[in-house]
C-alpha cells in the first residue's frame, strides 16, 4: 500500500500563498549603511506588484531601544532570527549595496541553501561570482 507524500513545511508556505493570491514576497538584504537604498529598491520592488519585507532596525543609528549593550546585543540576536524568518517566507532575495559584510554574506548562503533565487543590484558584489 502507497502513502501519499506529505508536504515539507516550505511546500504547505508556497502552496497555501498561492492558494490565497499571495503576491511574490521579495526580502531585501545588506549592510545597514544602504538603508535610503534599500527604500528605493523596496518602491520600486512595491511598484512591481511584490511584498516587501526589509530590515526594520538601523542599529548603526542611536535609538533608546539599543542604547544600553547588553539589551542591543540581545536585541541583534533577535533581529538577526527575524530576518532569517524573513528569508524563509520569502519567495526571492535582493542583495542592496555595493559592499557585502559577513552578516549579509551569511544572509546569502542561507539563502541559497534553501534553494531562493538571489538578486544584486550590484552583481559583482555576489559572493559566487
Amino acid at each position: 500500500m502507497s502513502y501519499p507524500q506529505l508536504l515539507t513545511p516550505e511546500e504547505k508556505l508556497a502552496e497555501g500563498k498561492a492558494l490565497l493570491g499571495i503576491p511574490r514576497i521579495v526580502v531585501i538584504c545588506g549592510s545597514t549603511r544602504f538603508m535610503a537604498e534599500m527604500a528605493e529598491a523596496d518602491l520600486r520592488e512595491t511598484a512591481a506588484g511584490k511584498i516587501v519585507v526589509k530590515p526594520g532596525c538601523d542599529m548603526k543609528q542611536p535609538h533608546a531601544l539599543w542604547a544600553d549593550p547588553v539589551e542591543a546585543e540581545a536585541l541583534k540576536v533577535r533581529l538577526d532570527g527575524l530576518h532569517r524568518a524573513k528569508i524563509r517566507l520569502a519567495d526571492e532575495v535582493l542583495v542592496v549595496g555595493d559592499y557585502i559584510g559577513s552578516s549579509t554574506t551569511a544572509e546569502i548562503a542561507y539563502a541559497r541553501e534553501l534553494g531562493k533565487p538571489v538578486r544584486f543590484t550590484h552583481p559583482e558584489v555576489d559572493p559566487a561570482a
